[in-house]
């Protein structure tokens, strides 16, 4: 049994190292920023401009990919995140972070596509769910090993830049030493917008406002905590909960939504995840402990909300659209979390720190609302007929090739040229 799991081994070390730096180094940059007195704006704006780069690798890397093969790629893509990780330790200016941060959200996109479709390729039709769910253990390990790796080390220095740099090339290491045979060339992504809302209005405005509120969260959370007084180890910890929480979340909420129409737990978990974000705002609490339980009973509302609004689109859309529905949304998420640093940021210059949870409150009562709306003018899908549950990893660190490894899934992703059958 083992050994059937030993070619993919090498693969999810190299994804390991990958995370993992790409978790400290999404965590420093804030946190140093904040100490080097930079604007919340433009902090705001490394979040806009990671995920900026990160939707057009995830559209543009198929061809250089193609072009250049997946061990060549990369190689490029994992160095040119190594360089621009030791850049940003070696140029202490919110300018040319924001520049950078694009490429560092392009080579991401590039280097998630090669290795997922690496994976794809390994995996055969008895072992794709396992491979699945590997593959996202290691991702929420490494994210999270990643962010904890902060508070080991002192943001004001350049030593942590210096160890992204290492854990980036350390994922080279893996990956080009691999045996495995190259898989077949990674196809082309593309949106289609009308089909996509056809197909379910309520999973396409969910998920762009489910990444306008991750988004504002995951680039700015780390500076909240910087700008109400917590410690370092204090913020690192407060991110990772909420990763984990919402984790812990998704299988209880995503076999209640198998039992009922999904839009009302999409709903209450949007209303829940708005309410406890206000609580926040309006406690205003300094003290680590309170501000960590707080924010890890938020990222446990909203963190599952992204699989609940994939799950209720695919249970309108056939089995053989799985991935075109599910890619689709994966980039209007895309295009929400370029929206929401720029909004939180403004208010937290503008208010106090708290202010943040109002730009994740107003997307969530949004959410709420509008599937409360939509409720009372679509029939839900009966419930023999839907797809079951299943758990997504966590939305930044994937682009629509895993996709491709999920077992509700075919495997293959012949032809997404368009959604238009998926409505």
């Amino acid at each position: 049994m083992f050994a059937s799991y030993r070619p993919i081994l090498s693969l999810l070390r190299g994804t390991a190292f990958l995370l993992a730096a790409s978790g400290l180094h999404s965590l420093l940059l804030p946190l140093r920023g904040q100490a080097e007195g930079f604007s919340t704006t433009s902090l705001g704006l490394l979040g806009t401009a990671w995920a900026a780069g990160f939707v057009a690798g995830c559209l543009m890397a198929p061809r250089l990919v193609r072009r250049v093969g997946h061990v060549r790629a990369f190689g490029a893509f994992a160095a040119s995140a190594a360089i621009i990780a030791l850049l940003t330790g070696l140029i202490i200016d919110q300018y040319v972070w924001i520049f950078l941060r694009i490429f560092t959200g392009f080579c991401m996109a590039g280097a998630f596509m090669v290795i997922e479709s690496w994976l794809n390729e390994s995996a055969t039709n008895e072992n794709r769910g396992t491979v699945f769910g590997i593959y996202m253990m290691v991702t929420n390990a490494s994210l999270m090993g990643g962010q904890l790796i902060v508070a080991a080390g002192d943001v004001t220095t350049a030593s942590l830049f210096m160890v992204t740099g290492i854990f980036f090339c350390l994922a080279l290491i893996p990956t080009t030493v691999s045996t495995q045979a190259t898989p077949k060339p990674l196809v082309g992504v593309s949106l289609d917008l009308k089909a996509l809302y056809a197909n379910s209005p309520v999973a396409s405005a969910g998920c762009l406002l489910i990444g306008v509120a991750n988004g504002a969260w995951g680039t700015l959370g780390a500076v909240f905590g910087a700008e109400i007084g917590i410690s370092t180890g204090q913020i690192a910890l407060m991110m990772s909960l909420a990763v984990v929480a919402g984790a812990i979340v998704q299988l209880p909420a995503g076999r209640l939504s198998d039992r009922t129409d999904r839009r009302y737990v999409l709903a209450g978990a949007a209303f829940a995840a708005a309410a406890i974000g206000l609580l926040i705002f309006v406690v205003g609490a300094r003290n680590g402990t309170t501000v960590i339980a707080l924010t890890a009973a938020y990222g446990a509302m909203a963190y599952v909300l992204y699989s609940l609004a994939v799950a209720h689109a695919n249970d309108h859309a056939k089995s053989e659209d799985f991935v075109k529905v599910s890619g689709g949304l994966l980039l209007l998420y895309g295009f929400g979390t370029m929206i929401g640093p720029l909004v939180g940021g403004a208010l937290m210059d503008r208010m106090r720190p708290e202010s943040l949870f109002l730009t994740t409150a107003l997307a969530h009562l949004l959410i709420a609302g509008y599937t409360l709306l939509r409720i009372s003018r679509r029939a839900p899908v009966p419930v023999e007929e839907r797809e079951s549950f299943s758990s997504m990893p966590p939305e930044r660190a994937v682009t629509p090739e895993v996709l491709r490894l999920d077992p509700r899934g075919d495997g293959d992703l012949d032809d997404t040229s368009g959604t238009k059958d998926a409505a």
